[in-house]
């Protein structure tokens, strides 16, 4: 039998509950689950089938699977509330910039345990996917979606440009110089886009140059290094192409340059394989590349979802979650959920599966999505400060991007007001 001790450093203690596996559940016992997914439509139904194949599998046990809430976003307010309450589910859909929060709510369940009991699964999901889903020293849930940041183009605009593909080793020089001559006013046309609503959608667009210029998001102390001179850097080089070269289209609410690109009135964006369905839809003629480089450093920044798992100080709901979650992100039953539905793979293993050959053939770019989870190198921090860090480095950009202030400052300014939470 093996312990959890649920009980965080980072927050208030919670349940401690020994946590086994299901085989040690004993035979006749009924066990009941609850399963925010999160998800709605299509995708809703699909994981809905895959419950009910699990429990035909193991008799006595009941998934109630339902959203969870009418949006995915309102996911994180509604389990808050249910922390409170004590209505929280045994599993949920959680964005990984949420999973620090859950993580220190003093609600989670610690798996690493059972992970480090058998490690060899585990070990396929991309490394920062991993560690996206650790706190600390302890594991609070499993992939449920991986995801990175690379350009989309529309090869018809570059070809009206005259303008070839962009190779896989190209530049940011590169991708600013594309940007110009894509940028053509007179037709309504932006070279590229960037969102300025200020929220994580307008961050983690920036962690990738960050990165490659040598900086980090935190120091060692867990306190802001985002305003280096490799962050001012990054922020400077959207400066430059937004109010000198006029090629990025500023996206006030961040909903509409994704819809402007499937239109034909953007003609590079840096997104995540999320779109690749609706492009398919469209029909459109693009094209997928890595993210450009410095110095030959093609880093990108992951965007893992999870399935966050909670506890209930009850060893057997606790040891069913834990093996549906395993179940479910298993090669077999992902490429019927993940890759069916459009997305990458969570393990690596099932980028050799014919469902996967299937997936790139439906989906041009998709292998290039998936090669680029090897560039995925470092999450984003798993601190429970990084929320309202994000909207305050979120707000700087959006501040540089507009004229109003200079990247120095902006990010500066940033790091003062987000040191408090960071050290509460």
């Amino acid at each position: 039998m093996l312990t959890s001790a649920c009980g965080e450093s980072s927050g208030p203690a919670g349940p401690s509950t020994k946590v086994v596996t299901i085989d040690d559940i004993k035979p006749g016992t009924t066990v009941d689950i609850t399963w925010w997914h999160g998800q709605t439509s299509d995708a809703a139904r699909l994981l809905g089938r895959l419950a009910r194949e699990y429990e035909k599998a193991h008799p006595g046990v009941t998934i109630k699977d339902s959203a969870g809430a009418s949006t995915t976003d309102e996911l994180l307010t509604k389990l808050q509330a249910g922390f409170a309450s004590d209505t929280y589910p045994d599993i949920s859909y959680a964005y990984g910039s949420w999973v620090a929060k859950l993580g220190s709510s003093g609600r989670s369940l610690d798996i690493s345990p059972l992970i480090n009991a058998a490690p060899e699964a585990w070990a396929e999901f991309p490394e920062a996917a991993r560690q996206t889903a650790t706190v600390g020293d302890r594991i609070v849930g499993m992939p449920a979606v991986n995801g990175n940041l690379a350009v989309i183009y529309n090869r018809t605009l570059l070809k009206k440009a005259g303008l070839a593909d962009p190779s896989p080793d190209w530049t940011w020089d590169d991708f600013r110089a594309y940007a110009k001559k894509l940028n053509d006013p007179a037709h309504k046309i932006s070279g590229t886009a960037y969102s300025v609503a200020g929220n994580e959608d307008t961050t983690w667009h920036l962690w990738p140059q960050l990165w490659q210029n040598g900086g980090e998001v935190l120091d060692t102390s867990g306190m802001p290094a985002f305003n280096s001179d490799a962050g001012v850097e990054a922020l400077e080089f959207w400066r430059s192409m937004a109010q000198d070269d006029k090629s990025v289209y500023l996206d006030q609410n961040g909903e509409k340059y994704g819809q402007m690109f499937n239109a034909g009135s953007i003609a590079m964006q840096i997104t995540g394989p999320w779109v690749l369905y609706d492009l398919k839809k469209l029909k459109m003629d693009y094209g997928v590349q890595v993210l450009p480089g410095t110095d030959g450093d093609h880093q990108t920044v992951g965007g893992f979802d999870m399935w966050t798992l909670f506890d209930h100080s009850d060893t057997n709901k606790a040891a069913v979650a834990y093996d549906f979650v395993k179940w479910l992100t298993a090669p077999e039953q992902d490429v019927r959920w993940n890759v069916a539905n459009g997305n990458l793979p969570l393990r690596s293993s099932a980028g050799n599966t014919p469902e996967f050959a299937q997936y790139v053939a439906d989906f041009p770019g998709a292998d290039v999505f998936f090669a680029n989870m090897g560039n995925a190198k470092k999450p984003r921090p798993t601190v429970p400060g990084y929320q309202a860090m994000s909207v305050e480095v979120g707000k700087a950009i959006s501040e540089v991007l507009l004229g109003a202030k200079d990247a120095r400052t902006a990010l500066d300014e940033a790091a003062k007001a987000s040191e408090a939470e960071l050290v509460n």
